[in-house]
C-alpha cells in the first residue's frame, strides 16, 4: 500500500514539474500547424498552475458519481475562454482567479465529497473560461490553421490528463476500502494542490504589495 502511494505522488511529480515558461514557443505566435499543436499540447503542461488544476479536476472526478462531467466541463471552458479571447473579450484578475482556482480545488480534493453533477460541472467550466482566457491571451493574433491545431492540442491533453488521473484516483481508492475507508491518497494529493495554489496567491500578493522588489 505504502509503495503505491510513493509510485503514484512520484509520476505527479514527475509530470508537475516547475516550468520556468507557460508558453512552449518561447511566447511567439503558432504559424503552422505542427507549432500550433505543440503549443496546445505544452502550454497546460508546463504552465504548473494550469497542470495543477487539471490534475485536481481529475482527482475531483474520482470522488463523483457522474465522474466525466467535471472534466469535459472544464475543457469546454478552456476553449470557450480561447475563443473569447480571441474575439476580443477579455476578463478581469485572470491570474488572481486561476491561482484562487488551484487552491479552491485542493480543498475540494481534500474533503472528498460526491458534488451535485450540475453545480460542479458549472463550477469547472467557470474556472476554465479563466484558464482558457490565459491560453488564448498566449495565442492573440493567430491564423485559423495553427488556431484550430492549439485548441485541438490543449483539449485533448487537458482530457487525457485528468480522465488519466481520476482513473489512477479510483485504483487507489478501491484498493484501500478493506475498512470501509477510502484511500488517503488522493486527498493528500489535494492538499499538496491546494499548497501550490496558496503558495502562487501569496506570491501575487507580495508583488501587488512591494511592485519594486
Amino acid at each position: 500500500m505504502t509503495k503505491r502511494i510513493v509510485t503514484i505522488t512520484a509520476l505527479l511529480g514527475l509530470i508537475a514539474s516547475p516550468a520556468f515558461a507557460h508558453h512552449p514557443l518561447g511566447g511567439d505566435v503558432p504559424q503552422t500547424l505542427m507549432n500550433g499543436l505543440l503549443s496546445g499540447i505544452g502550454h497546460p503542461i508546463i504552465g504548473f498552475d494550469h497542470l495543477a488544476f487539471i490534475i485536481g479536476i481529475g482527482l475531483l472526478a474520482a470522488f463523483q458519481q457522474s465522474r466525466f462531467i467535471i472534466p469535459l466541463g472544464f475543457v469546454a471552458g478552456t476553449v470557450i475562454g480561447t475563443v473569447a479571447v480571441l474575439a476580443g473579450l477579455s476578463l478581469p484578475m485572470v491570474e488572481p482567479v486561476i491561482t484562487v482556482s488551484v487552491l479552491l480545488i485542493g480543498i475540494l480534493v481534500m474533503m472528498g465529497r460526491n458534488l451535485p453533477a450540475i453545480a460542479s460541472a458549472s463550477l469547472a467550466a467557470a474556472a476554465g473560461i479563466f484558464h482558457g482566457t490565459a491560453y488564448g491571451q498566449a495565442v492573440v493574433g493567430v491564423e485559423q490553421t495553427p488556431l484550430i491545431a492549439y485548441i485541438a492540442g490543449f483539449g485533448v491533453v487537458q482530457t487525457a490528463i485528468a480522465i488519466g488521473v481520476m482513473l489512477a484516483a479510483q485504483w487507489v481508492m478501491a484498493s484501500g476500502q478493506g475498512y470501509n475507508r477510502p484511500h488517503p491518497a488522493p486527498r493528500l494529493i489535494g492538499a499538496m494542490i491546494a499548497g501550490v495554489g496558496l503558495t502562487y496567491l501569496v506570491e501575487i500578493a507580495e508583488a501587488a504589495i512591494f511592485p519594486a522588489l
